[in-house]
């Protein structure tokens, strides 16, 4: 019976390995990220036209050993004859559309607010490549790192803290700023005042947020600081007259794989360095 057993494992594990994808193109910087953490060298065909731009891209390093799509349209993509296809919630849906058309199985990666959104995706990818092992495997590393982390932040006080950039939204809770702020020992303002997801933001009422630090992304070029002290509602802001703004890489900032750990850590060690002496 233990021999039949291990027969019927053995069985299952080839044809797992045979079903297994293997020419896998990434449509999306947040998917070049769970692929090339997950999948053999041999099964990535392509990753996305932004995936060696390290102002976008937390894995640009990684990737460059591998070929990149030159736009993101289905034509493009279908050039490196994949079998498997991964795109975004937000990726164009016509190409998504397309894509199915042509028989190729497409994995969308639909949440990725939270860490715990980050871990459903991984289980998920590692199952279709055949790479379960690995999904679970840095999971664990990301857990023990975040568990590490929430151990030198205990028992501070929450600095509290406003998403700042460029563009003229604020970013409440149901958000990665608010799962940033849930793991680096900060509270979110927006999302304290009733703000969910992105919104416009209300500049007035911004001024009535108390915010001690002002944390977004630092793009290549000007300064953070100096961007943010020619913009309504940051330069009415004391934090902002105080020189107190930490800017984080774009491709951290913005990123929706297990690389905001990086982020987390940075943030943190901006807010509470006395933690990491």
């Amino acid at each position: 019976m233990n021999l039949f057993r291990c027969l019927l494992a053995f069985a299952a594990a080839v044809i797992l390995t045979a079903a297994a994808p293997r020419r896998v193109v990434s449509q999306a910087v947040g998917t070049d990220d769970l692929l090339l953490a997950l999948a053999e060298p041999t099964q990535i065909a392509a990753l996305s036209h932004l995936a060696t731009d390290d102002r976008y891209a937390p894995s640009f390093r990684e990737a460059a050993r591998f070929p990149t799509l030159r736009n993101s349209s289905a034509e493009d993509i279908l050039r490196f004859r994949p079998d498997l296809v991964l795109v975004t919630s937000y990726s164009p849906s016509e190409s998504v559309v397309l894509l199915r058309r042509a028989g190729v199985q497409v994995f969308v990666l639909e949440q990725y607010e939270r860490l715990e959104d980050v871990y459903v995706s991984l289980r998920k990818l590692g199952e279709i490549l055949g790479r379960s092992k690995q999904a679970e495997e840095l999971i664990r590393n990301c857990q023990s790192r975040v568990q590490e982390l929430a151990k030198r932040l205990q028992g501070v006080k929450p600095v509290r803290v406003m998403a700042a950039g460029i563009y003229p939204f604020a970013s409440g809770s149901d958000t990665s700023f608010q799962d940033i702020c849930d793991h680096a020992g900060a509270l979110n303002v927006a999302a304290e005042a009733g703000i969910k997801g992105h919104v416009p933001m209300p500049s007035e009422k911004a001024l009535t947020w108390k915010t001690e630090v002002l944390i977004g992304p630092q793009e290549k070029g000007e300064e953070l600081l100096t961007q943010l002290r020619g913009l309504p509602p940051y330069k009415f802001m004391p934090a902002l007259r105080k020189g107190r703004v930490v800017s984080i890489p774009g491709a951290l900032f913005a990123t929706t794989s297990h690389r905001r750990i990086e982020t987390y850590e940075w943030v943190a060690r901006a807010l509470h360095p006395e933690r990491f002496q």
